[in-house]
Formats: structure tokens, sequence, C-alpha cells
């Protein structure tokens, strides 16, 4: 028999100071005479609407076992109160605190909270935990960073990430957006002013902080491990861009469990690549353990458990990969070595070999092949064949592999170099290469020159470079889990530039590698014998019964994704079009259940010169509307980024609109000083 559940569309929480925040409460028959424990997500991209399929997907699953959930508005976002000043500020971690009290205290709630969130909710269930609420059990992060400096969306080695640019902007539009009038009644458009008025352009105000300053530090874990006590269950992707930090907190938070797949920046259970596994009865097993003090076996398994990939052909859209499933008790592990190569002239081998220094100066378009950083598995957003970049760089390859490698964990290169500036980049790509000579992007690593003494426990200012002077220099890859083929080759690309997903330095630079004293460091994945590790469930089948709110399609999405050369200016653009969002093409669609009409169309513009760095241009231009009846309102923006030798240059314009009225406009002009970048 099916559990009914209650679902109220909205309940107002009020916080200490008189702001209400804005729920959505699914609660499980029962619940109000006999309470539960509460799962929350607390997140500021509006349940009412935008997350709404998403949330409908998960909340009503925990509630059908037995969980009250809650799918929360961030102050300023959705339909809650307040404004929105930043990302992982202050008042936002002490509204999640205030927000478990309150859930805490409710007559269906027995007490006990759980907390999950993907991206920015898993950064803030990270957060709260870290303030140790009394009723916070447990916490599921999904795909987020225990270090905002090391790993995410701002800054890449140290390198200046053109996701900086792109993420603010996509904020730039949601901080534009409107409460719901049918929500918050005739006080809408004061609400939507209030926020209007108090709107900053978000990458300005990040990119003004270039070192890993106090604002960085603010909501990084990694900053003292020892403030979260409590267990944590994280699940993570090999597409996500937040592939180091389970190894981190693996080793540094004593009761963490680890699930990462093959999966771009999406809940398992709407995994891309696939396979897909059910989030919902994972996170279920984990709460019913710690929540409901029930043993589902869970905690008997070993804590540590990641998909080893094999091979792929590069392909800039996959769906699915094989590989199987491997499960470790403890990081850093017994069962992976450090393997040892050297960068010798005539590739990678061993012993090293004393050589020549040898040059690189790559073309500011190095770097096309590099699809995005973390995958949304948006058609075309993964890399390609790294071939198409291969004669901007230095190439280190190493003979045919004799038998399967497989590689867990963070490997790295330790390179001597000298340079002809006092400011650049240095890039390595590691790469598996196919007997046909087709290669694939394994995993990738930035430094910034001038942060090669970077220590956290300092924070040092940049340090400009000793044109010719030798240093030594250390790149850690990402993370990675995968399965090297026999017959496959291993290969090193070393490069000056990493376009469009780095912004470049101010002038060209020659690097100069030492062959012989450089090193590449692969962490190595001993096979172990043993019994297989238990099953994972796919997700179900979707009930009809309990099915999402239908959507109805008013216009059919598209998208464009390109790279041209124009051959009479010589520049480069790469473009990402997509009418339907950060998601994907779904064009301009229906909620059937509330009858909001949304739409959304972005278009990201990135162009540069392949001689000439301060060329380099960033465009984003967006249009979003929602309508139902009389209600209509539409906001467009426009950002745009470039730079000199000195500093960056960034400009950018508001309009909201409702109806054919314009009610609020602004443009906004930035200079911002480099340093260091």
């Amino acid at each position: 028999m099916t559990a009914l559940v209650e679902v109220i569309e909205t309940v107002w929480v009020p916080m200490p100071d008189g702001t209400r925040l804005a729920a959505r409460l699914w609660l499980p028959e029962g619940a109000r005479t006999r309470p539960v424990p509460a799962i929350l997500e607390y997140i500021p991209y509006r349940r009412r609407d935008r997350t709404r399929l998403r949330d409908t997907a998960i909340h009503p699953r925990f509630a059908k076992a037995g969980y009250a959930a809650l799918r929360v508005d961030q102050r300023g976002s959705g339909d809650s109160e307040g404004v929105m000043l930043d990302e992982y500020t202050e008042q936002e971690t002490q509204d999640g605190v205030d927000l478990i009290a309150w859930i805490a205290a409710q007559p269906w709630c027995d007490g006990s909270v759980g907390m999950f969130g993907k991206s920015w909710g898993a950064y803030n269930a990270f957060q709260v935990a870290a303030r140790r609420p009394p009723a916070l059990k447990a916490i599921a992060p999904v795909m987020g960073t225990d270090d905002r400096w090391l790993e995410d969306i701002h800054f890449y080695g140290g390198c200046l990430a053109n996701d900086n640019f792109w993420w603010g902007a996509i904020m730039q539009l949601y901080n534009a957006f409107p409460p719901d009038p049918e929500i918050v009644g005739d006080r809408w458009r004061e609400i939507w002013k209030e926020r209007l008025e108090a709107m900053t352009f978000w990458p300005a105000q990040w990119l003004a902080h270039q070192t890993r300053d106090a604002m960085w530090r603010r909501g990084s874990i990694s900053e003292s491990y020892a403030d979260l006590k409590i267990p944590v269950y994280f699940f993570g992707g090999w597409a996500d861009l937040y592939r180091d930090t389970p190894f981190r907190i693996a080793q540094h938070l004593p009761d963490v469990k680890l699930l990462i797949g093959p999966w771009a920046h999406l809940y398992p259970h709407e995994g891309i690549p696939g396979p897909k596994v059910d989030f919902v009865a994972e996170a279920t097993r984990f709460w019913d353990h710690h929540l409901k003090g029930i043993d589902t076996g869970l905690m008997d398994e070993p804590r540590l458990r990641f998909f080893l990939q094999d091979g792929a052909r590069p392909a800039t859209t996959q769906t699915d990969r094989t590989g199987r499933w491997v499960e470790e008790a403890s990081w850093p592990s017994p069962n992976c070595t450090d393997q040892e190569w050297a960068l010798n002239e005539d590739g990678l081998s061993w012993p090293p070999a004393p050589g020549p220094a040898l040059p690189i100066c790559s073309p500011q378009t190095f770097g096309s092949a590099g699809g995005d950083m973390f995958s949304f598995a948006i058609p075309g957003d993964m890399p390609g064949d790294c071939r198409i970049d291969a004669g901007g760089a230095l190439s280190f390859r190493a003979a045919a592999l004799g038998a399967p490698l497989d590689l867990l964990g963070q490997s790295g290169l330790v390179l001597r170099l000298s340079a002809d500036q006092p400011a650049g980049h240095v890039v390595a790509l590691l790469i598996d290469e196919a007997p046909d000579g087709a290669q694939s992007l394994i995993a990738r690593s930035f430094a910034n020159l001038q942060q090669r003494h970077w220590n956290p426990a300092r924070a040092d200012p940049p340090e400009p470079v000793t044109p010719g002077e030798e240093f030594d220099i250390t790149l850690p890859f990402h993370a990675v889990g995968c399965r090297i083929a026999v017959g496959h080759r291993l290969v090193v690309q070393i490069a000056s530039a990493y376009w469009p997903i780095l912004w470049p330095a101010p002038a060209p630079v020659t690097l100069n590698v030492r062959t012989g004293a450089s090193r590449l460091h692969l962490s190595v994945r001993q096979r172990v014998a043993g019994s297989e590790p238990r099953v994972l469930p796919p997700p179900p089948e979707p009930d009809p019964a309990s099915a999402p709110p239908p959507m109805t399609v008013i216009r059919d999405g598209s998208m464009e994704r390109s790279h041209t050369i124009d051959l009479v200016s010589g520049s480069h653009t790469a473009r990402v079009f997509i009418d339907g969002g950060v998601f994907g093409p779904v064009g301009r669609i229906r909620l059937d259940e509330t009858g909001t009409e949304l739409s959304d169309v972005s278009d990201r513009i990135y162009r540069i010169h392949p001689d000439d760095p301060l060329s380099a241009e960033a465009r984003m231009d967006q249009q979003a509307e929602f309508g139902r009846g009389d209600w209509r309102v539409r906001i467009v923006t426009t950002a745009r980024q470039t730079a000199t030798d000195a500093a960056f240059l960034l400009d950018a314009t508001v309009e909201a609109w409702e109806g054919e009225t314009l009610i609020h406009n602004v443009d906004w002009h930035h200079e911002i000083a480099r340093n260091g970048m």
C-alpha cells in the first residue's frame, strides 16, 4: 500500500530578525500526531518554479520513507523575504542554523534533522554543519567543495577561471527574479524592487579578491575540519568539477562515506553519463541509520566507493560509461601507490635522463577541445579529442602499456621550468592515447606561476617570476578513477594557456621545461581480490500515481555550441547559445500544476586572438520571462569582461520589465587592478 503524503505548498519560517523564508513541505502520513525526523534542502534556485520538477522527484520519496521533507528558498530568493548579497554569507549560514532549530521545534518533527543538497546546497550543508546546530544529526552533500579558493568556479590553481564570469552572470539574472504574487500577494512588487535595488554585479565583487583572503576562507570547511563532527555521506562525479574534495574529506573527516560515479553535475538518479544510481534510496539508508537508529547495513560496508571507468573514445557528448565499482576502507589507501615517470627528452619513461630545457609558447587558443571544467551533461560540454590542441603544447608520450593501468585519486606533476615573463600560467593535461592516435582527456591541472609558493597556511601575496630563473612547481591533477587499457599510451601535454577555461596572463609567455628533472607521479591502484560490492539500485521507473507535475512545452528549445575562426581578423570565437537555460534546451514551458510559464535564453561568447591575450573578451546576454494570466515579467541582462595588462574591465546591465513597463534598470562599470593574475 502506498504511503500518503501531505504537501503544503508554502510554509513561512520566521527568522530571529523577522524575515520570513518560504518553504515547501512534504509530510508523511501520521506525522502530525507521531513526529518524525526531518530532511532539509536549502538553496536559492526557486522552489515554486525553477526546481519544482526536480524537487518533486526527491522530496515526496523522503516523505514516503517516513521523513518530513522541506525545500526552503534562501533569504532574498524565490518567495523568501530579504535580499541576497553574495554566496555563502554569514547571514545565509546563520539562517540555516535558525532554520534547523525551527524545524526541530515543530510538532511534526521528533527533534532530529538531516540536510542535503547539490552544489550550493552541498556547500551550505557543510557550512551549517560546521556551526554544530544540536538538532542536525547527519548531512548528505552532493557535488560541492570543502575549499572555495582551491576548488570552485572562481580560480583554478590560482588562475582566474572564466566560470567566475559565466556563473556570476547567471546569478546576475537570478538575483533579479521576482517573488510569485500568488504566494506573497500584493507585496510582490515591493519585495521585487527591494531585491533589484540591492543587486550588485557578483563577478566584479568576486574578482576584487584575487588571493586566498578572508572572503574565500569564509565557508571553507578546510579551514577547520574539526568543526564538523557529524556523519557525512558525500556524492560526487568524475565529470563534475568537485573531484578532489571527496579525497580531502575522506582523509580529514572521521565519519564520512563517499559514492563517486561517472556523473556530470547532476544528482546520481539523473546521472549522465550513466549508470544512474538511486540517490534517494542511498540517502534514505543513511538517514535511517543516523536519524532513526535502524541498522541498514550501510555503515558495515567499506566507507569509500568509486566507479572505476573504462577508457572511452573522446566525445563531447557522453551518455554512458562502462567500468566497475571498487571500494576502499580509508584514504590514503594502502591499495594505491605512487608510480613515478620522468619527462625525458624522448618521452615519458624511467630512469630520468638529464636533458635540455624544451620551450613552449602556446597560442592563446590552446584549450579549444577542453569542453567545460564541469559538465551539466548538456550536449557538447565534455572534452573532445586532445589532438585538436596538441600542436600548441609540449607532448611527452609513454610506450604502449603491456598491462592495464588503474588510476585512482590525485596524480600530479613536479616540473622544473623557467619563464621569460614575470607572470604566466602552466597547464598540464594527462591523456589516454588509443592505438589509432585518438586522445581522451584523463585529468588536467593549472598553476599560476606567481602563486608557485602558495601555502594555505600563509596566504602569501603573488610573487613575480624572475625571467630565465629555473624553479620547481607542483601541479596536482584533478582526481580520477579510470583504467588505461593494454596497448594505450599515457601522454602529458604542457602548455602556457588554456582558453576559454582560463583567463589569460597579460602577455604571451614562453616556458622552458627541463627534461629529466621533471616528474609525473601517478596514483596507481592495485587490483584487490575480494567480494563484489553491494549492487547499487538504479532509480525507480516513474510511478504514474506520483509522477512529477505535468509540464507543457510552449516553445521547443534549441542550442548551439561552436568554435569559429574569422579568417580575416584571425580571432577565434567560442559560443554557447541555449534556449532553455543552464540545464539545456528546454525552450518555453508551462508548469501545469501552477500555470506558470517560464523561459530562459542565454548567449555566451568567448573571443580571443591566438597571438594576443589582451584581445580576450567574454560576453553573456540573457533574457528570462515569467507569466501567468495577467502577470508578465521579463528580465534582460548583459555582461562583458575584457582586460588591459594592468586591470580587468567589467560592464553589465539589468533591465526589469512588468508587462511593457520598464520598472528598473542599472548599468555597472568596474575597473579592478590585476593582482597576480
